[in-house]
């Protein structure tokens, strides 16, 4: 039983390191469906994975046409150590080459495409030894102008960009104007320079009531020579001793 399990295991241990029993396939990835407004370029997209190592000395790439109407399929474009574009037929100088190989990339790109145009484009890769698996097809559909869903998820795209770039700046020029505020406040607590305090009781030059001494006079008695009592002349001294004077008169004149 041993001998059988030995002799079982060095068979499947030869047959792998034959490559008999190797997993090998290549994965190509496409986009599917594409549409594209006539005259307009488009890109054919096609992605492949390899279980062999890239090789770009040894890469194929080839790309083929099959028209909606029944008929023989037509060479797009060839790929093997460089570009080989068509030289003749409908897609002669409209084909360009778009891909990277170490990239994993065999995309191309149809320049000024035309309603003849219309078809399943197919995307074979071959990286030796895999060579073996699925190849990748893209429906291409041209059109006269753009349907309305690809214009409303364009105008979503641009709208949310630029709303997203907005609502970024917004928030940028808040946090600078916070953080300014923050520095501002922080200065004015430690150098805010004190203010003097004011007597209540001053007040402004111009608005300051001017005070008037009156005038005073020095009377001397010159019987005797002594200094009598300063007098102050006031209207209202001068108005009573106004009449007294008149009295005076009167009286004399009486007499």
């Amino acid at each position: 039983m041993c001998v059988k399990g030995l002799y079982f295991l060095t068979v499947l241990s030869g047959l792998a390191a034959s490559g008999v029993l190797q997993v090998s396939g290549m994965r190509i990835y496409t986009s599917g469906d594409v549409e594209a407004v006539n005259g307009t370029d488009v890109r054919l997209k096609c992605t492949f994975q390899s279980s062999s190592p890239i090789n770009p000395s040894s890469i194929v790439i080839s790309w083929t046409f099959r028209p909606l109407k029944p008929g023989r399929e037509e060479s797009v474009f060839h790929y093997q150590q460089r570009a080989y574009p068509p030289v003749d037929g409908i897609f002669r100088k409209r084909v360009s080459w778009a891909g990277d190989i170490m990239g994993r990339d065999a995309s191309i790109i149809l320049q000024q495409v035309k309603f003849t145009y219309n078809g399943t484009y197919i995307c074979q890769v071959k990286n030796p030894p895999d060579v073996h698996g699925a190849v990748g097809e893209i429906r291409l559909r041209v059109v006269t102008t753009a349907s309305f869903s690809e214009l409303l998820f364009l105008a979503l795209a641009i709208g949310g960009g630029i709303a997203a770039v907005v609502f970024l700046l917004v928030v940028i020029l808040s946090c600078r104007r916070c953080k300014k505020r923050r520095q501002r406040q922080l200065e004015g607590n430690e150098e805010a320079p004190r203010k003097e305090r004011k007597d209540p009781t001053a007040c402004h030059p111009s608005r300051a009531v001017h005070l008037y001494l009156a005038e005073t006079s020095i009377e001397l008695d010159s019987s005797d020579g002594m200094i009598s009592d300063p007098s102050t002349k006031d209207s209202s001294s001068s108005e009573e001793e106004g009449p007294s004077s008149d009295d005076d008169d009167h009286g004399d004149d009486s007499d």
